[in-house]
């Protein structure tokens, strides 16, 4: 299947792994990359950029294909060295980057000069029409659907992605509520030129998350995730566990008096104890609705020759079959 976003970044299939804290390290993106698809190294989960350049130099070891690295700016006290880690991305022969969060529009020259690729995502379209005028070269529209923060727009990707390509001049990829072939043919249907998954990818053999992790996945349905910090504005859709439930405990209690630090315990530093040790109450983690679609735990190659093989028929018998029926 060819479409803007495959000749963009040279792969074969239009599917992106998107870019997941305490997930996306080097096993993963390779796996993904060498599927025919686009793998995706987070930036940020790398403590120091010198630590980027070796996760960079591993993936290279374990695929020749393309795959790119995801680097999310964050309003914190203690900024990353965003710098060290774009140095790290270049030097490393990097040219595709998932950039995230706030406006990334002062780091793009230098990555630009370097010959990277940039896809910004985002969750409206007035944020895509900004990542358009700034220069970068694609977008990936997050609907309200998603793991993790969806904006503050409630806006689903039924509508959202038509509305995007309504405005939109540069290619966009869907994200949010993508799990398989029906999810592509979707979002092909709506104006996307691929897609983007997060939560199906952690439910794959190659994810480097204890298994549960993934069987929480395989368990859950489309009604177990919940949406925490609303009062902040800093909304995050996750899995439902006893932390959330504190969380949700306190956010009514508290009402508008709540303060970051009322739910530090539950969301800050809990990504290795939930990721990597399995302890799945320790914290709030990040997972899209799209859980109730997600029934196995297959390799990446498996998951992503079916969800083209499911993609072909729907378009060459179902779609077409209705055509000529």
């Amino acid at each position: 299947m060819k479409t803007k976003i495959t000749e963009m970044f040279g792969i074969e299939h239009p599917i992106i792994q998107g870019g997941m804290h305490y997930v996306g390290y080097a096993e993963l993106a390779s796996a993904v990359s060498n599927a025919g698809g686009l793998g995706i190294i987070t930036g940020l989960t790398q403590k120091t950029p010198t630590d980027l350049a070796e996760e960079i130099a591993r993936c290279r070891e374990m695929t020749s294909k393309p795959f790119g690295v995801n680097l999310t700016f964050l309003p914190t006290l203690s900024t990353p060295d965003y710098p060290g880690y774009i140095d790290a991305i270049i030097e490393g022969g990097v040219r595709i980057v998932e950039t995230a969060g706030r406006n990334p529009q002062a780091y793009l020259p230098k990555l630009q000069a370097a010959g990277v690729r940039i896809i910004h995502k985002c969750t409206s379209v007035r944020h895509a029409l900004k990542a358009q005028k700034i220069g970068c070269d694609a977008v990936s529209v997050d609907g309200f659907e998603c793991g993790g923060h969806p904006g503050e727009d409630d806006i689903p990707n039924m509508i959202l992605l038509p509305r995007a390509a309504e405005e939109l001049t540069i290619p966009f990829v869907s994200s949010g509520g993508m799990a398989d072939g029906r999810s592509l043919v979707a979002s092909l249907a709506l104006g996307a030129e691929g897609m983007n998954m997060g939560t199906r990818f952690i439910a794959t053999r190659e994810a480097p998350v204890h298994e549960n992790v993934k069987r929480a996945i395989v368990a859950a349905s489309e009604l177990d995730t919940r949406l925490v910090m609303r009062g902040l504005r800093n909304t995050e859709r996750v899995l439902n566990n006893a932390a959330v439930e504190k969380i949700l405990e306190k956010e009514a209690r508290l009402g508008k008096d709540l303060q970051i630090s009322d739910i530090i315990e539950e969301v800050a530093g809990v990504y290795p104890r939930i990721m990597q040790q399995g302890e799945m109450d320790a914290g709030a983690w990040s997972c899209g609705m799209v859980a109730g679609l997600i029934h196995d735990i297959p390799t990446c190659q498996e998951l992503i020759e079916r969800i083209m093989s499911e993609a072909e028929s729907l378009i060459r018998e179902r779609l077409l079959g209705i055509l000529q029926g």
